[in-house]
This record gives structure tokens, C-alpha cells and sequence, in this order.
């Protein structure tokens, strides 16, 4: 028996279909218990075991589908993109529903389930740090944006503390919580820079990080009128508070993303890759997730990753492209992973150098070198085993000699 499913805020719109693609029955559910439970109230008309029931939903997420997951049924998560395709199969005039769609993803489940990724059933720890990990990052992304409006309001009236170091680190918010002009700057004394400093979290070489802070303060620059500094002063401040507040919430959740990783089984495997610690390392876990099987093959996971390229062919032309649709959350840290293995692992180093000596761009090096320790990461799971580097690169570097 074949379910398409289709989302809603509120509603989900099923549509169930037999082996020979006759509909069976069609209901719009709500949120909630009572559409769950009257979705195995009409699926158990038609059928009595969930692993007869082949389910095809636009989303992996949410209390619903994870409830048909823990119920037994075979669920898979199709794009949304490839659904629309797949409607175009059946109808050109363009025309949609959500009726519509859950009908046409009951037949994509009955003839194409083999093209599509059956939902794993990961840990609850798995699934608990993929939230930590994602909330974190979130978290990492936002403050990064508020940096950057804070450095775009400097640059119009206060240039001098662009100089101040990174603007969610320590000494600049320290500086500017009590310094948000530079009239203000100007008068600030060294023991009040060393107090403020201290205050925002530094605890090393006050009094010399001090005088050297004083200076950037005190250096020549233009100058906006006093209104307008003040004006723009008050919103150096608000913006300071908000990435205190998301400094301290972020340390926090590294805490539990730590404490976390730490717990699961595959931790000690996913760390003792080059480049991989804990926060890294958390993301990498989380994202891949857990369930024993999900990836066929190492390609299976590269694909997943995003790191394996795509080639384009047709005719005399031939073309290979990097691959943009992916798991962004996934490709950020894999390209991360990339670099910071780069200064902790000779392999990772000779296969980078090697690249682009080939006449790569240091994106496309990255890529490559991603996609390589993807594969050797899949290996060390699949084996329970941990990383060692002359399994890894050992027959590379004798090709390369």
C-alpha cells in the first residue's frame, strides 16, 4: 500500500493508493495526535502490518512523520523539487493542490521508491545533538550577521575601532560596552581599558593588551558630527548587548553539544580524524546521523555530503560541477573539516598541494580534499575502527613518489 503525504502548518492531505495505483482512500488529517491517529486508523483499514505501508512525505522533519517512522512504516522524504517533477510526469496544464501533490507522491511510492532515501530511524542521541548542533550553528551564523552590521555602523563614524580585534571577541565589546564613540574612546584610560577588557571576558595580559587598545583609540581619524556620533553610539551599544547575550548563549550550548558528543558511541572514532574536535566533530555526527545501513557505500555518503562533484554529459561535451544541492549545514563543516585538517595532518596536506598543483582553485582543492576524508570517515565507522594516517594516505603518497 503506497501513502503520499503532503504538509501543512496545521492539515496534512494523504492519499492512499494500492499496488496497482487505484486509490483507496483520501483525507485531509490535522496536526497533532488526533492525525495520527486517524492516519493508522485508515491506513488499518486497508492493511494490518505498518511494514506493508510505503509512505512518501515532502519533509524528514516533524512530530508527524517522526511518528510514522517510530509507528513501522516505510517512509521516505522526497524534495520538494523532485516532486514537481514528478507531477509534470502526469499533468502539463501546470495546475496544483495539496490533494494534488499527496496523490502524486502515493505514485512516485509505488514506482520510483527505489530512486529515493528511506528515512533512517537515527538515535535519540543522534537526533538530540543534530538539534544541539544546528541550534549552535544557528546561533554562530546570527552573530556573525550583527558583527557585520556592527562593522558597517563603525566604519561610518568610528574607523578607528575597526582595530579593536574581532567584533564578538573580547576586547572590542569590551571597549565599545563603555567606549561607543570615539570621543568617548579618546578618554578612555589604560586601567579603565584593562578593566573593561577584563570585565568582557579577557583574562590574560591585561595591562599590555591595554596600552596597545589605547593607542587604536587615540589614533587620528575623521570625525562625524556630535549628534550623529551620538546617535550612531546608541546603536553600537544596542548591537554590542545583542552579541554579548549570543556570546553567552552560544558558550552555553557548546557545553551541552560537548557534554553530548562525548557520550555517543562514535565519538571517539569521529574525533580521532584530522580536523575533527568537538564542535566540529558534533556537527559532522549530527548531520550524517547514526542508523546502521543508511549509506550503501562510501559514494553514498559523499553524495550526501555534498563533496562529490557532478558530471554533466552529453555528446563531445563533458563538464564536471561542484554540487549545490546538498545538505548546506553538512557542506559548511565537511569544507571546515577540509581546512583545518590541512595543519594536522600530513596526507590531508600532500593531497591539497597536489591539487593544486593540477591547476585547482583552493575551493576545488578544499572540495576534493573533503570529499577524500568523507570516504576514509565512512571507512573507520563501517569498521569501528580508528583514524590512522598511513592507512589513509599511505598508497597516495607512494603514487605521488
Amino acid at each position: 500500500m503506497f501513502v503520499g503525504h503532503d504538509w501543512a502548518e496545521d492539515h496534512h492531505d494523504i492519499q492512499i493508493n494500492d499496488e496497482t495505483g487505484r486509490r483507496l482512500s483520501r483525507a485531509r488529517l490535522p496536526e497533532g495526535v488526533e492525525g495520527v491517529a486517524r492516519f493508522h486508523a485508515l491506513v488499518g483499514e486497508h492493511a494490518e502490518d505498518p511494514a506493508e505501508v510505503v509512505v512518501v512525505s515532502e519533509t524528514d522533519r516533524g512530530l508527524f512523520v517522526g511518528a510514522l517512522v517510530a509507528a513501522g512504516y516505510e517512509v521516505y522524504a522526497v524534495n520538494p523539487m523532485s516532486v514537481a517533477r514528478y507531477r509534470e510526469r502526469h499533468a502539463t496544464s501546470g495546475a496544483k493542490s495539496d490533494p494534488g501533490d499527496a496523490a502524486t507522491m502515493a505514485e512516485l511510492g509505488r514506482t520510483d521508491r527505489h530512486h529515493h532515501r528511506r528515512i533512517a530511524a537515527d538515535s535519540e542521541g543522534a537526533e538530540a545533538l543534530k538539534v544541539l548542533a544546528r541550534a549552535h550553528q544557528n546561533l554562530v551564523w546570527l552573530r556573525q550577521r550583527q558583527a557585520n552590521q556592527l562593522r558597517s555602523t563603525l566604519r561610518e563614524f568610528y574607523p578607528a575601532a575597526l582595530g579593536l580585534g574581532e567584533l564578538h571577541g573580547f576586547d572590542a565589546l569590551g571597549v565599545l560596552a563603555v567606549a561607543p564613540t570615539p570621543e568617548r574612546g579618546r578618554l578612555l584610560s589604560r586601567s579603565k581599558i584593562a578593566a573593561a577588557i577584563g570585565r568582557a571576558g579577557r583574562q590574560r595580559h591585561l595591562d599590555a593588551r591595554a596600552g596597545e587598545l589605547q593607542a587604536v583609540l587615540r589614533a587620528e581619524q575623521l570625525a562625524a558630527p556630535a549628534a550623529v556620533s551620538e546617535a550612531m553610539g546608541a546603536s553600537v551599544t544596542a548591537v554590542v548587548a545583542v552579541i554579548s547575550t549570543l556570546n553567552t548563549q552560544i558558550a552555553r550550548l557548546e557545553e551541552q553539544l560537548e557534554e553530548g558528543f562525548d557520550s555517543h558511541p562514535d565519538a571517539k572514532i569521529v574525533r580521532s580524524l584530522p580536523g575533527l574536535g568537538t564542535i566540529l566533530g558534533a556537527r559532522v555526527l549530527a548531520e550524517f546521523g547514526d542508523a546502521p545501513g543508511r549509506y550503501a557505500d562510501a559514494k553514498s555518503r559523499k553524495n550526501y555530503a555534498g563533496t562529490s562533484p557532478v558530471t554533466r554529459a552529453s555528446g563531445k561535451s563533458r563538464v564536471v560541477l561542484a554540487r549545490h544541492v546538498r545538505n548546506r549545514r553538512l557542506g559548511d563543516a565537511c569544507y571546515l573539516w577540509a581546512f583545518a585538517a590541512l595543519s594536522s595532518s600530513p596526507g590531508a596536506r600532500a593531497f591539497y598541494d597536489a591539487q593544486r598543483a593540477a591547476n585547482r582553485t583552493h575551493n576545488q582543492a578544499l572540495r576534493a580534499l573533503a570529499n577524500r576524508l568523507v570516504g576514509v570517515l565512512h571507512g573507520c565507522l563501517t569498521h569501528a575502527t580508528l583514524y590512522d594516517e598511513h592507512t589513509a594516505w599511505a598508497h597516495r603518497l607512494q603514487l605521488a613518489s
